[in-house]
């Protein structure tokens, strides 16, 4: 196999960003909350977490999740926001560079300069974070594919999703290293024959260094 012949595919939140739970100062700053506001934590706490734990137990859906801490968030700052996006924006649509992993941008320069395939597979990129939030990061021009299933609606870890994600790459699923950080989508992508990476986004460093040591860089 060659360089040329591979690809790297990526979720986005918590893999190339970081996560709402890491960057509660910053939210509670930008919506003009007191520190402390925000206490929920998902992996990095857990236990007292309780809709994170519903959520890892398949009783929720991730989606679910957000949509509550959405109006959660919203109740508090006083404002009428409709989805996910409006939490997103307001929180971090002034400067969404901040929030960028520096090791993700370590990491594409390097595979971008091996001349491997750069792709996204979301469940939510533009209903979370808005259309726009894309023309404020400049990096998103160097992926090959961006798929999303805001709108085609079929999310991860649904078989298709992956496949089409392939097929837009004109790849084979074992060409291809999968990067995420929910261990149900990880399942997904391994299913259907993906080499895989479960993204521990409390030790982002060392889920980059093995993603770089699978494509051979």
């Amino acid at each position: 196999m060659t360089q040329q012949q591979q690809a790297l595919i990526l979720d986005f939140g918590g893999v190339i960003s970081r996560t709402l739970f890491e960057t509660h100062a910053l939210s509670e700053a930008a919506l003009g909350l007191p520190a402390g506001s925000l206490t929920w934590r998902g992996p990095f706490d857990p236990d007292n977490d309780p809709l994170w734990r519903a959520m890892q137990a398949d009783e929720i859906s991730e989606r679910d999740y957000w949509r509550t801490r959405t109006r959660e968030v919203a109740k508090l700052v006083g404002r009428d926001w409709t989805g996910m996006s409006d939490f997103v924006q307001a929180a971090r649509g002034a400067a969404p560079g901040k929030v960028i992993r520096p090791e993700f941008l370590t990491t594409i320069k390097a595979v971008s300069d091996a001349d491997i395939r750069l792709a996204i597979l979301s469940n939510e990129l533009d209903l979370f974070y808005g259309s726009d939030f894309r023309h404020k990061l400049p990096f998103l021009k160097q992926f090959d594919v961006i798929h999303d299933a805001t709108y085609t609606e079929i999310l991860k870890p649904d078989a298709r999703a992956y496949t089409a994600c392939l097929d837009d790459l004109g790849l084979t699923a074992g060409a291809c290293v999968f990067v995420d950080d929910q261990a149900r989508n990880i399942a997904g992508a391994e299913a259907v024959g993906l080499r895989t990476v479960h993204f521990d986004v409390q030790n982002p460093g060392a889920s980059y260094a093995q993603t770089r040591e699978m494509l051979g860089l």
